[in-house]
This record gives structure tokens, sequence and C-alpha cells, in this order.
């Protein structure tokens, strides 16, 4: 890593090229990144945040980046293109000031051995900084962030409509569902979390898990509303014996 790039970006390409070019998850490749670390709370966040965001609105940025480009860029140009994707995603739906994105972004492709495509990076942020907004809200978001083989299997399986529903559900920033062994409304006031019908308590996802209240103590787990309610379902279960088949890594039974 080049000390010249700033950290949180040059781990959110590492992260991005975990995920893009090696078939990992993000969550498997941001436990696995050595240097993750290192970075302040901060940066660990914003790193994420960037990837996330990336990934979730894949298919516009790729569109608007490649409305830019007159020719694809070559295979060992894929570092390059990392960059230019986060510095679009900063630009477009992360609000970062151009100057930042778009240096950053310079520097960092040229970090990665993209040093020849430096003029180019430079222009193709420059434009979208001024037109980017405009081209994204004109874009079918729903679709273009849609794989193919996924949109053919809901729309098989549910009907076009409610497939669009699904897809235009899945953009938004998913919240942060917590479950808590006791005193739920004491940790949804600690945590600025509503509590859910179902007893979830749920909160926007912001900032690092790990450096909520009672992350340490192992008062709370993160766990789906949805995935939390069949053991509420069961109801009192004293002197029962139960057994939980899909136990990974046990939410449920806990």
């Amino acid at each position: 890593m080049s000390r010249s790039v700033p950290d949180s970006r040059a781990t959110a390409l590492d992260l991005l090229a975990a995920v893009l070019d090696h078939g990992r998850p993000l969550d498997e490749a941001v436990a696995g990144h050595a240097g993750l670390v290192a970075l302040t709370p901060r940066d660990r966040a914003f790193a994420r945040l960037m990837v996330a965001t990336t990934l979730r609105r894949l298919g516009q940025i790729d569109a608007m980046l490649d409305a830019c480009l007159e020719r694809p860029l070559p295979e060992r140009a894929r570092p390059t293109r990392h960059a230019l994707r986060l510095g679009i995603c900063q630009l477009v739906f992360l609000g970062t000031a151009p100057h930042a994105a778009v240096d950053s972004a310079v520097t960092l492709a040229a970090a990665r051995g993209g040093a020849r495509f430096r003029g180019l990076v430079n222009a193709i942020l420059r434009r979208l900084a001024r037109t980017g907004a405009e081209i994204a809200a004109g874009q079918d978001a729903a679709r273009l962030d849609t794989p193919d083989w996924l949109w053919k299997s809901w729309t098989a399986a549910y009907g076009a409509e409610t497939a669009r529903r699904i897809a235009s559900a899945h953009l938004g920033d998913p919240p942060l569902d917590i479950t808590v062994a006791r005193e739920p409304a004491a940790w949804a006031e600690r945590l600025e979390a509503e509590i859910l019908p179902t007893g979830t308590l749920r909160r926007p996802l912001r900032g690092l898990v790990e450096a909520l209240p009672g992350y340490d103590e192992g008062a709370w787990w993160v766990q789906d509303a949805a995935a939390a309610m069949p053991a509420r379902l069961l109801g009192e279960i004293a002197g029962e014996t139960v057994l939980d088949l899909v136990a990974a890594p046990g939410g449920k039974t806990a």
C-alpha cells in the first residue's frame, strides 16, 4: 500500500477487488484484511461504506463509467477501474467533495499500476462530478443494479411488478437489527433504536457495530428481525427439548 494514498480508499480498493475479482463475500474480505484494524474507526467505517455502496450501485456506476470510455480498459487495468468505481460512488452517491474524490482516485490508480491512466481517471471523474447526479436520476436503478440472473429469477417467481419492488427495496441502506437477552427498553434507549412489535431492536446502520455500547460485553447480538421470529413463535419452551437444524452461527438457539 502506498503511503501517499489515503488509507481508507486504498483499503476500500482492496476490499472491492476481493469481492469482484476473487468472489469473496464482503464480510469475509473485511475480516481478512489485516490493515483494516490499523485505521481509525472513522476511516474503517468510511472504507466499508464506500465498498458497500459501490457494490449496491455497481450497475449504475458501470453504466456511467462505460459511457465515458471510448474503448474498454484493458484487463490489466482492473485496479484502475476499481479506483474509478470508488470515485464515482463518492461523487454521485456519497456526496464526497469533488476535489477529494477525484484527487484520491487519480493517486490510487497510479499507485496500483495505472500511472498511464492518470489523465483518463481525472477527466472521467471531473466530468461526472458535474453530470453524475443528473445521469443517476435518469437511470433505471432497480434494473441496472440487479444482476440479470437474479432479475430473471424474481420475475419468473413473482412477476415483473413485484420483482421491481424487491429490486428497489434492495437499493436502500439496510437497518441494523439487534436481539437483546433482557431489558429491551433500556437497550433501545442506549442504542438509539426502536423496538419492533416482534421485540427486535432496530436502528440505522451507521458507524462500526463493534463500537456500539454493549457489544464487547455480549449484551446483544445482530440478528435480522425475520430470523428472530421463528424462535419467538415457539413461545414458552422451558423444560422442552428444541433442535435447531440450521444453526450457524446459532442466533436462534441463543
